[in-house]
């Protein structure tokens, strides 16, 4: 029993002191007719980004539950960036989306919605339901 609380305990902590975040930036996943767009593309682009800028972790959360058809959310932190990364990273991650909503069919495939000047607060998050961190090492 102690082996539990004590394990309990450190996963916690460790919880508690990675989510460091407190801007988030939210991309929108919505649907139209047959289910929502794939997330591969932009969480490609996070993965690469965190590579290429050798950043140890982007705090991503992803919130679902949001429709009938599986729409969802994901939240990606900022404030492990400097100006300069944030700045690259919402211009890259602009592109990713436009790439993948001019490829969709109008009348059948969702769109994906990202707008870099509204910022989502911790706060905001923390009474979110069906949120999950999503690890990206």
């Amino acid at each position: 029993m102690k082996k539990i609380i004590v394990t309990i305990a450190l996963f916690s902590s460790v919880l508690f002191f990675a989510q460091k975040s407190e801007n988030y930036l939210q991309v929108g996943y919505h649907s139209i007719c047959c289910g929502t767009p794939s997330d591969k593309p932009v969480m490609d682009y996070i993965t690469q980004f965190q590579k290429k800028n050798k950043i140890k972790s982007f705090e991503t959360y992803r919130q679902s539950g949001l429709g009938r058809e599986g729409e969802f959310n994901i939240y990606i932190g900022t404030d492990g960036f400097s100006k300069k990364q944030k700045v690259k990273f919402m211009k890259g991650l602009r592109a990713a989306v436009n790439s993948q909503n001019k490829m969709r069919k109008p009348n059948r495939d969702g769109n994906i919605t990202f707008d870099e000047t509204q910022m989502v607060k911790k706060a905001d998050l923390s009474n979110a339901r069906n949120l999950t961190l999503i690890n990206n090492k």
